[in-house]
């Protein structure tokens, strides 16, 4: 009898502490980005952290391939 328990406790201790858990994975956000091609005339080129940005109306732009993109900072 003492066998049979231990046979058991042992099952369900291997059954119990193996995990059912699997790991999820977010999408990314992809937000909808406007890209200006041609900086105006009134821009500014301003260093921030040793990064060059373009100022103008009171936004930061990054240069990309496309052309000028809104940045947070």
């Amino acid at each position: 009898m003492k066998r049979f328990m231990y046979t058991i406790t042992l099952v369900l201790f291997i059954v119990c502490s193996t995990s059912c858990v699997t790991r999820t994975q977010r999408k990314p956000i992809h937000r909808t980005k406007t890209v200006i091609r041609v900086a105006p005339k009134g821009h500014k080129v301003v260093f921030v952290k040793g990064n060059k940005y373009y100022k103008w109306n009171n936004k930061y732009y990054k240069k990309t391939r496309r052309g000028f993109v809104v940045v947070r900072l």
